[in-house]
């Protein structure tokens, strides 16, 4: 019996000892996971990490893909398009994926408007909390802010969600009305990857490329690159080890104080004693003593971490396990840390290695070498001052690492946080939609653009607004970037609460817009948009494109929410009518009309002038004061 368990004990130790040997699982990015939504009709990334040179497998309806790791340690297969369908299971190696769908994915970028809970809206939407969709699905991309350089991998551990009963609450609102829109019309699976952050700034979503235009945004990436080298400890995983070459270290006598050495830094020193061991430790567990210090100590024997205090007050006493000391040349090195300098060994204290019959004394001389000295990354802090304000934070830990996702198209929703830059807005969007197309490599990528909505109290009087602007930098974009839609929403909003409930109107508006543009329908997505004016006395003719003609909402004939100003810039509110295809605009306190502005303010929910569809005009101006 007893040979047999000594047979088995030895098959376990084989096969414990041949385990170490084998690969390391392979690692899939976070949104190569269950119930993931694959673009169909494309070219399909499926990549991760495993141990260089491992073999990876991936199986997918009924297909196998093989390849293996590089250098680096990735690897990446390349599916052939995909017929929407599912749910289907992946298999990577070992690793099972499980109720994958093949679709359309749509990323879903901006601030709070586009990730507004969907919680918050279950009782205007009743039939919210009974969804029973599951070929519908959401991930949220956990926030990074990130200006230091670009991410590989997206933070946190979110998962894919239905749009069951059970999991429907955790979408946000917009993506789940769109997703909802899609597959009512189409029938095929729908992902929705929400890639968004309340309260941000345009130019966080922006690669640092495209904002050269805009110097207090980018960063000065020599001086990011040395200041990062600075703030490295150059001993780390190096001056630790017993046979590292100290010979060319200074000395020190220690115990003693930085001051004292005349050693003028702010961050960490290095000390290493080399010293011949008695026999008697040779092999043996022992305590090592090393007084008290200032602030910081990590503490190494032959090598061995074996301790860390991470302030001035304790005594430091720690154990160096059997095994660790050896016969002949032993070193401990210590790694002493002060950010702020007066760095202190202090003395009257034990520094010593302490066997059960033997003692190494570890006062006297020892080698020291600076690792790290703050000042000497402070120097470009100045050239760095804009590093927290600086653009491209989202983008980097937010977009970038889903470069390699397919997905049908973008809805792009936000601008409140720049309505008071607006007059930077049209620049920057397009330079993001540029950006993004660069990343994903798809320079026809399509963009669904959100107009602000109304928003505010209504005003008695015309006045300027910086709602307004921004509306009018998106529409600008629209009309000058191609591959893009403009949903226009300034009858969607709510006057007193910056986070309308009415996501249900925006994404119909969005939905009418990807139909025409992404799914080449014969459709009008659009209202009537300003093209031009004539002066004909006391009256502004103005001109307008538009597929369905020009209407007054909700009937009726009389226009609201126009503006009229003379030479002297003051604007008045003016009658409108359409006729002959034609808007006219009057007002007799302005005999002399020179500029016309419509739906101009925050809040412009009034505005009725809309195509024969009900579709809203775009807000404009004829002015450019």
């Amino acid at each position: 019996m007893k040979h047999v368990m000594k047979k088995m004990f030895l098959a376990l130790l084989l096969c414990a000892g041949q385990g170490g040997m084998l690969s390391a699982a392979v690692r899939l990015p976070k949104l190569v996971s269950d119930r993931m939504v694959l673009q169909r009709e494309t070219e399909l990334k499926i990549w991760g990490w495993a141990d260089p040179g491992e073999k990876v497998t991936v199986r997918f309806r009924g297909a196998h893909y093989y390849t293996e790791a590089g250098s680096d340690g990735r690897w990446n297969v390349m599916l052939p398009p995909q017929q929407p369908g599912g749910p289907f299971v992946m298999e990577v190696n070992e690793k099972v994926i499980r109720d994958v769908l093949v679709g359309d994915v749509y990323l879903c970028g901006g601030q709070s408007n586009q990730e507004n809970p969907i919680e918050r809206l279950v009782e205007k939407f009743p039939e919210i909390p009974v969804s029973n969709n599951h070929m519908i699905r959401h991930y949220k991309v956990p926030y990074q802010d990130v200006t230091d350089g670009v991410r590989e991998e997206i933070a946190g551990d979110a998962v894919w969600h239905s749009a069951t009963a059970s999991e429907v609450l955790n979408w946000t609102s917009l993506a789940y009305f769109f997703a909802t829109e899609v597959y009512n019309r189409y029938k095929i699976p729908v992902g929705m990857l929400v890639s968004s952050k309340g309260g941000t700034d345009i130019e966080a979503w922006i690669d640092q490329a495209h904002l050269k235009e805009f110097p207090r945004l980018v960063v000065d990436q020599e001086a990011l690159r040395a200041s990062r080298e600075a703030r490295q400890d150059k001993g780390s995983g190096k001056w630790n080890r017993r046979d590292f070459d100290d010979s060319s270290w200074d000395t020190v006598k220690f115990p003693g104080t930085w001051r004292e050495t005349g050693i003028k830094v702010r961050g960490s020193v290095w000390y290493r004693k080399s010293f011949d061991l008695p026999a008697s430790m040779v092999g043996r567990h022992a305590k090592l003593y090393m007084g008290r210090m200032a602030d910081c100590d990590s503490v190494f024997v032959n090598g061995r971490f074996v301790g860390t205090t991470a302030y001035f007050g304790p005594p430091r006493k720690y154990d160096v396990p059997a095994g660790v000391l050896v016969e002949g040349k032993n070193v401990v090195a210590l790694k002493l840390t002060a950010m702020n300098g007066g760095g202190e060994i202090v003395p009257d204290k034990p520094y010593k290695l302490q066997g059960d019959d033997d003692t190494v004394d570890l006062t006297g001389t020892w080698k020291y070498k600076v690792g790290l000295d703050r000042s000497e990354a402070d120097q470009y802090a100045e050239r760095l001052s804009n590093l927290r304000r600086a653009g491209s934070g989202l983008y980097n830990g937010m977009i970038w690492p889903l470069r390699d996702w397919k997905v049908k198209g973008v809805i792009w929703y936000q601008g409140e946080n720049n309505a008071g830059r607006a007059g930077e807005y049209a620049t920057l969007l397009t330079n993001l939609i540029a950006g993004w197309r660069e990343t994903f490599a798809w320079p026809e990528m399509p963009f669904l653009l959100v107009q602000l909505p109304n928003y505010m109290a209504l005003q008695d009087k015309p006045s300027d607004s910086g709602w307004a602007r921004l509306r009018e930098a998106q529409l600008k974009v629209s009309q000058s970037v191609p591959g893009t839609a403009l949903a226009v929403t300034y009858d969607a909003g709510e006057w007193n609460d910056i986070h309308p409930l009415d996501k249900k109107t925006v994404a119909r508006r969005l939905f009418l817009g990807a139909r025409k543009l992404i799914y080449g329908e014969k459709v009008s997505c659009a209202g009537p948009v300003y093209k031009e004016m004539k002066i004909d006395g006391d009256r502004v003719v103005l001109t307008f494109e538009s597929e369905r003609g020009l209407a007054v909402r909700g009937g009726g004939k009389t226009l609201k929410h126009f503006a009229v100003a003379g030479e002297d810039r003051k604007f008045v509110w003016a009658d409108a009518v359409i006729k002959g295809g034609k808007v006219i605009v009057r007002s007799g306190e302005v005999p002399h009309p020179v500029a016309v502005r419509y739906a101009w303010s925050d809040n412009p929910v009034e505005a009725n002038l809309c195509d024969k569809d009900g579709l809203l005009a775009s807000p404009f101006r004829t002015d450019d004061w």
